[in-house]
């Protein structure tokens, strides 16, 4: 395998959509700031359906990109569900936490973004906040009105592969409601936000895993050094993770 173009899996919607003379119909997609990111970080972008039973697929990746989306299932973390926990998609969480639980078991790096990073510290044995607004005082920081981004700073950890790859003076792209509450085994927090959420994490060791609650794929100036890390990671055989950037 040409790894000077390494293979990168994104998970994908399944959603209804509407286009030309169709009204919601059925598709599996994702914004094309995911697969534009990865493309211009050096990788080939392929989508994968949330569909089970499908980690062969991670024998022909190299990388694997967890893409943002709907609500887990609040089960998923041993809670009952919020009345905001909504739009939740039991298939696709089965289907992306199997395909995750393998990934990082043959250690194939991970980018999750919003709801992936959320999937990581899900599968790790951590909990959600369900819905911000309950828990700090301005939840407009994180999700503003419907279909436009919030921006905000975020605090990074010193000597993180975070801290490395992001501008300290970045605003990045926010939309979620939901935030990482008891941190899963083996990740570290690496980001916050100014009222404390967590926005950043990564895997101690046992390879390549970072997760942010951010949307660098909205963001073609400051957002890309996240998926050309991945990229990079992405050359180098299992198991070997690069050293953090300096």
């Amino acid at each position: 395998m040409d790894r000077n173009r390494p293979r990168i899996g994104i998970t994908a919607y399944d959603v209804p959509a509407s286009f030309s003379q169709w009204s919601d119909m059925q598709c599996v997609m994702v914004p094309s700031g995911y697969t534009r990111a990865t493309a211009a970080a050096g990788g080939i972008p392929l989508l994968l359906p949330p569909i089970g039973g499908m980690t062969e697929v991670l024998d022909d990746l190299d990388g694997l990109v967890l893409s943002g989306g709907s609500d887990i299932a609040a089960d998923r973390y041993g809670q009952e569900p919020h009345p905001q926990t909504l739009g939740v998609f039991p298939h696709r969480d089965e289907a992306e936490l199997e395909l995750l639980a393998e990934a990082l078991e043959r250690r194939i790096p991970v980018l999750g973004i919003c709801r992936g990073m959320q999937l990581l510290n899900v599968l790790r044995g951590g909990s959600l906040h369900q819905h911000l607004p309950d828990v700090v005082a301005d939840g407009a920081l994180h999700k503003a009105t419907p279909g436009i981004f919030a921006r905000h700073a975020v605090e990074l950890e010193a000597g993180s592969r975070l801290a490395g790859l992001i501008d300290p003076a970045a605003q990045v792209h926010s939309c979620h409601h939901q935030a990482p509450d008891r941190i899963g085994d083996g990740l570290v927090v690496t980001a916050r936000a100014a009222d404390g959420v967590v926005e950043g994490i990564e895997l101690e060791s046992e390879g390549f895993a970072i997760g942010v609650l951010w949307h660098p794929e909205e963001d073609a100036e400051g957002g890309g050094s996240l998926f050309q890390e991945v990229v990079e990671q992405a050359r180098v055989r299992p198991g070997e993770a690069l050293a953090s950037p300096s």
